[in-house]
């Protein structure tokens, strides 16, 4: 059976032997594909040998198909099929950018032993806000515009030339995908979609699920006392002047802290996990 036969998304798999090492769940952020995680899994084969790795392609990115609906929820189920097509065990979800509430939802929902966010803010209300008023321009003939705001903010001219060359340019983001990615947060209420990200949190805190936030510059005081209150035992890294992309810009390091996350424990319970 072929992972779409199975529901499942396109993803490369680097096979290893179970043997207590959870697996890593590596999944890249919005308009990019599972290229981006390269330069991190060739520093992994040297330091953490053998261990299970799964790289998808979330729905419309890729090799992967477009799927009706493009919501936290309906992308963390797609992202389930085909960590059960790949027969894994309970995985550390590693999420780059949207992607690392797509993580979060996973784990809130399903057996799993942490959440690695890879330059997540949770204190979503500024961004919201900025997708909110750009809700138009986003679904209309402004698009091209609207998006390079977003596609300045990354940074990506901060990156080795050979890490630019994975991350696709920005005339090749689709404009029906990055808005239907970002359907939720043009439609719902502010405190609404607020209020379910919070929910998600509240749910990990709940099931002590382990949580490391590596962030690609300086960490303001403000923000890791907010973190703090609401996820105890976050660790935090930074890997400074790496725009959105630590991962790719000092992707040594960047493995360091996923190879670490072998010896993360099961959480202690499992609050309504299916």
């Amino acid at each position: 059976m072929t992972a779409s036969e199975a529901g499942a998304l396109q993803a490369d798999i680097v096979e290893g032997t179970p043997d207590g090492r959870p697996p890593l769940v590596l999944l890249h952020g919005l308009t990019f594909d599972r290229a981006m995680w390269r330069p991190a899994l060739a520093e992994l084969s040297r330091i953490d040998t053998g261990r299970q790795i799964l790289a998808p392609d979330l729905p419309g990115h890729g090799d992967s198909p477009p799927w009706p609906d493009y919501d936290i929820e309906s992308v963390a189920d797609a992202v389930h099929a085909t960590i059960r097509w790949a027969r894994l065990d309970p995985p550390v979800l590693v999420g780059h950018s949207l992607s690392a509430l797509v993580a979060m939802d996973y784990a809130a929902r399903y057996p799993a032993r942490g959440v690695v966010n890879v330059d997540a803010w949770l204190d979503i209300e500024p961004t919201i806000a900025m997708v909110k008023s750009l809700a138009g321009e986003i679904r209309g003939g402004g698009f091209a515009k609207a998006w390079q705001l977003f596609e300045d903010s990354m940074h990506i001219e901060t990156l080795p030339a050979s890490a630019r060359r994975l991350l696709r340019p920005v005339s090749d983001v689709r404009q029906e995908v990055v808005a239907g990615y970002w359907r939720e947060a043009m439609d719902r209420p502010a405190p609404e979609f607020a209020a379910r990200v919070a929910s998600i949190i509240a749910r990990l805190r709940a099931n002590q699920v382990s949580y490391l936030f590596v962030a690609g510059h300086p960490v303001e005081i403000d923000y890791l006392d907010w973190l703090s209150q609401r996820l105890p035992g976050a660790a935090v890294q930074v890997l400074p002047d790496s725009g959105h992309f630590p991962q790719l810009a000092h992707p040594k390091r960047f493995a360091e802290y996923l190879a670490a996350t072998a010896r993360w424990a099961a959480p202690a319970r499992r609050d309504g996990a299916a």
